[in-house]
């Protein structure tokens, strides 16, 4: 992909990112200031239409990425660091990293991410918080999605069972139809052990997550989770 390719890309998926909104070349030239003309973007953007990075809503002249341009985006990701206060605030929640710590910090993570969190504590054992950050999403306004949201929540504990072995140590991004939870979700997860125990959590999003924070967030946690 062409350098002038990428940064259009990027910054489509950035403003995505922050609005949920499908992007239009003007906004893409006037709001961040591209030095190329509205034309030249238009003319970016039908390749990369093309080539599969972002489709056009039946409904509006903007684009929005695709899953190919989540996957490009989170392969070439720069994880965010976490401010000091941040830190601070999800140590003080860990606490001792007794059960009752981790929901505390479960929760503190649904706060920070504005996504869903869950957690096994050990197979069989999930709590789960933040799902109305979920359904306040602009992608969870439509029926049908607020249905099966619905209908992933109801089985959050058997789809938990059913990947707990497999889950990485390390933290790992799963994105649209690979997603067990879900092929317009994106998913944040990694297994831990404390002590003698096994562990997984992860963050639950639609797939225009803020990836850069929030896998800031779960490398943080799993750094502490010893």
């Amino acid at each position: 992909m062409e350098d002038r390719s990428k940064l259009i890309l990027k910054t489509i998926i950035s403003e995505h990112i922050k609005t949920g909104a499908p992007v239009g070349s003007e906004i893409l030239v006037e709001k961040y200031k591209l030095n190329i003309s509205p034309a030249t973007v238009r003319n970016e953007m039908s390749e990369l239409e093309d080539n599969g990075y972002i489709r056009q809503p039946h409904t509006s002249a903007g684009r929005v990425p695709t899953p190919k341009a989540y996957h490009y985006f989170v392969e070439n990701l720069k994880v965010k660091k976490l401010s000091a206060k941040e830190e601070l605030f999800i140590l003080e929640a860990m606490g001792e990293k007794k059960e009752i710590d981790l929901k505390k910090t479960a929760k503190l993570l649904a706060h920070l991410s504005n996504s869903a969190v869950f957690w096994a504590f050990y197979k069989n054992n999930l709590f789960y918080t933040g799902i109305s950050n979920l359904l306040q999403q602009p992608e969870f306004t439509q029926n049908n999605l607020i249905f099966q949201t619905g209908a992933i929540i109801d089985r959050l504990d058997e789809i938990m069972d059913e990947i707990f072995d497999s889950v990485k140590f390390t933290p790992d991004i799963v994105i649209g139809e690979e997603n067990p939870f879900g092929n317009f979700f994106s998913t944040i997860i990694c297994k831990y052990r404390l002590e003698s125990n096994v562990g997984v959590f992860g963050l639950l999003g639609p797939m225009r997550m803020d990836y850069e924070k929030n896998s800031a967030l779960v490398n943080f946690i799993n750094t502490k989770l010893k």
